[in-house]
């Protein structure tokens, strides 16, 4: 099981052609909308923040106690996933450590962070187990151990944890004892890494769930308070919190591009196009290294496709990097810019941040309510052996999605996205370049890459499934 095992593939209720051509035509008007509405303007609503502190709700949740709740309850979830994985049933959909921690971690909490901001980084339960390791220490142990190291890689340790994550959700997280050891094996490398380069240094760029929900959160029109320690909170308009600051690094260019780029890749790697470029366009051109029998030479190139489909994931962050640097570029042209290509692809890496959010809604946001909404019962029997701890083990969900309703829902979620990046764009844009005209022209590059972005994505949710994926 992964986190998007337990779907079905859906038709399109109308033609795909429609859809497409609606969508770019929707994405042309929003940009001839935006780029007469949007002025310098809403460039000072960015720094505009509305503290919350005064709320009875934004008073408890500031309570030293509640934090140290939520991080107990991090940690015994984590703690859940590691014992259930390993000592509870094989199968994936009784065990409770999958759906708890790719369904309701992995998805739930990614698209709630999106709403309330990014509580992860108080909430972290590898942090918060550091932290308590930090403080046990004894005296003579930290003496005995290496200086911290500073750091000089970027968030380059977090894009390969992250590919490196996505490959075994893909391919190499179908067992509970799979995921378990795995969760066993991370929280292993996150206590080394933050002993040897400290944690601030190792949570902030390495550990990659932290740099995923950091970018998801600065969508959230909530934020932490600087000023202030805890869960101090404060309005801000949406999704702004994008635009400052800019990626500062080439390294957390490409994480966002990995982001899209993953979810690109899991909905299109089982398609029959993707497939047929496997065995019929690269096997025909190895033909002359194969062997003659064509059982031995369907045994070899079966051997050989999970290395072909590791390669492909890896490609598809340079295909897509290729691709934006390509538009960027045009912008320069377009504008007539002395700004270089390097800083030109920062300033806007993070406008593409609600594009890649969108994707994994539109993929996977049925796994919500059909697989995630069976926690209560898995909570009454988190090893899957027949028990009923809380009276819910035989609660099943009531409501289905109907498969129109969700095309519906994923073409309008990733229509929305697209203007969402066009907007922060538009607005970045006018920061460059200062002027209304200019900031309009440059952005018909972008608009462009948007339309390209929209027509890939509608194409990837309506390719047939093929039965040779495996």
């Amino acid at each position: 099981m992964q986190a998007h095992g337990f779907g079905q593939l859906y038709t399109l209720p109308v033609p795909v052609w429609l859809y497409l051509y609606g969508s770019a035509a929707s994405l042309a008007l929003s940009f001839a909308i935006i780029g007469l509405v949007v002025t310098q303007q809403h460039l000072r609503t960015e720094a505009q923040r509305r503290p919350i502190d005064h709320t009875r709700g934004a008073r408890l949740i500031q309570h030293r106690r509640t934090l140290a709740l939520l991080r107990a309850l991090g940690l015994l979830a984590l703690g859940l996933c590691i014992v259930a994985g390993f000592w509870g049933s094989s199968d994936p959909y009784r065990n409770l450590a999958m759906t708890l921690f790719w369904i309701l971690f992995v998805l739930g909490y990614a698209y709630a962070t999106a709403l309330t901001g990014n509580s992860y980084a108080l909430l972290n339960p590898w942090r918060t187990l550091c932290d308590g390791l930090a403080r046990a220490r004894p005296a003579g142990l930290a003496a005995r151990l290496p200086a911290r190291r500073p750091w000089r890689y970027g968030y380059w340790p977090a894009v390969g944890l992250y590919l490196g994550f996505v490959w075994f959700e893909l391919f190499g997280g179908g067992r509970p004892a799979d995921l378990a050891a795995a969760l066993l094996g991370y929280t292993l490398l996150n206590i080394a890494g933050a002993a040897l380069w400290g944690r601030r240094d190792w949570f902030r760029h390495a550990e990659f769930f932290s740099v995923m929900f950091t970018l998801i959160g600065r969508m959230a029109p909530l934020t932490r308070r600087t000023d202030r320690p805890g869960l101090a909170l404060a309005w801000r308009p949406p999704l702004l919190g994008l635009l400052r600051p800019p990626a500062a690094q080439w390294s957390l260019l490409v994480f966002v591009l990995c982001m899209l780029a993953a979810t690109a890749f899991d909905g299109i790697k089982s398609t029959l196009p993707y497939v047929r470029l496997y065995w019929e366009g690269l096997a025909g051109l190895l033909a002359p290294w194969l062997p003659d029998n064509a059982v031995a030479r369907t045994r070899l190139l079966r051997e050989l496709y999970p290395y072909w489909q590791s390669l492909m994931l890896l490609l598809a962050p340079a295909l897509y990097l290729a691709v934006y640097l390509l538009f960027i570029q045009l912008t320069r042209w377009v504008t007539r810019s002395r700004m270089g290509l390097g800083e030109m692809a920062l300033r806007f890496a993070l406008t593409l941040v609600p594009i890649a959010f969108v994707y994994s809604v539109s993929h996977y946001f049925t796994l919500i309510v059909t697989q995630g909404a069976q926690i209560f019962s898995l909570l009454s029997d988190p090893l899957g052996r027949g028990w009923d701890l809380f009276g819910t083990a035989a609660y099943k969900p009531r409501w289905l999605p109907d498969p129109g309703a969700v095309w519906h829902i994923q073409v309008g979620l990733i229509l929305l996205g697209h203007i969402a990046s066009v907007y922060l764009a538009h607005l970045e844009a006018l920061r460059i370049f200062g002027s209304q005209r200019r900031a309009a022209l440059s952005q018909l590059p972008m608009l462009l890459l948007m339309v390209a972005l929209t027509t890939a994505g509608l194409w990837i949710l309506s390719l047939p499934i093929s039965p040779r994926a495996g």
